[in-house]
């Protein structure tokens, strides 16, 4: 009987979630074309809190979120759901791997709101994209990266590629670590329901996720660094050990931020 509720309910959720993304590819293709940038970000942001609501995921905060640029924010990698995290939190332009924007929906979606897409297997894109991003932040916009270049469980952290870290060397934008989590609001226990790993299909990552009846995504920011004559290399070291630093429980209490009910 438990599994068969579990299952009605996941299925109901999943049905609210398809029209909130379905709402959120015309509100990008209709409604975003006529809007400035603050109304912009003032959609992204509820459409993303609405989303986590929807799927049952408290979001709890810790620090201050970067609000405007040029910052670079850096953060672990852990699920699909790591970009909606960090657009409920700040309005941020996010750097992704090509993949996603052929995600059904969600591809959409990103491109649509500004993601900047590079082909990791690809040197010469990775250059481009780098240029992108230095662009990008000395127009002072704030970007997102997840330097491990990959997704993880979320139990350790993953050596982080320096290649992104030159765009805020060459644009001398300050970087913010953030560190992120997901909980399992009932044991209190890290949850790897919505880890997106190894042979996980994005399907059955969204229905794991769906599954579990409520999960708490913990987002941790840590105080911006400026580059200091810093390489790529030195940056994304220093970087990783604040993010590492962050995923601790003796890291900073965290705080709710309210959500549409």
């Amino acid at each position: 009987m438990t599994h068969r509720f579990n299952t009605a309910q996941a299925t109901w959720k999943l049905v609210r979630v398809g029209s909130h993304l379905a709402l959120g590819w015309w509100t990008v293709k209709r409604i975003f074309p006529r809007l400035d940038w603050h109304q912009k970000q003032q959609q992204k942001q509820a459409w993303a809190l609405t989303l986590l609501a929807l799927l049952a995921i408290k979001l709890e905060v810790s620090g201050e979120p970067a609000q405007r640029g040029p910052v670079l924010l850096v953060a672990n990698h852990i699920s699909w759901l790591d970009i909606v995290v960090l657009m409920a939190t700040c309005p941020c332009r996010f750097v992704a791997k090509a993949e996603v924007s052929h995600w059904p929906l969600l591809g959409t979606l990103a491109t649509g709101l500004g993601t900047l897409f590079v082909t990791r297997e690809s040197p010469r894109d990775a250059v481009r994209v780098v240029h992108q991003m230095a662009e990008h932040l000395q127009a002072g916009d704030l970007l997102a990266i997840f330097p491990e270049g990959t997704t993880s469980q979320g139990t350790q952290l993953l050596p982080f590629h320096a290649n992104l870290f030159q765009a805020a060397v060459s644009a001398g934008a300050p970087v913010q670590p953030v560190a992120l989590q997901f909980i399992d609001a009932a044991s209190g226990e890290p949850s790897l329901a919505p880890c997106y790993i190894n042979d996980d299909s994005l399907l059955q990552s969204i229905w794991r996720t769906l599954t579990v009846p409520t999960l708490c995504a913990a987002v941790r920011f840590g105080e911006p660094q400026n580059v200091l004559g810093r390489d790529r290399r030195a940056l994304a070291r220093d970087v990783r050990g604040a993010v590492d630093a962050l995923r601790q429980p003796a890291a900073a209490p965290l705080w709710h931020l309210q959500q549409p009910t």
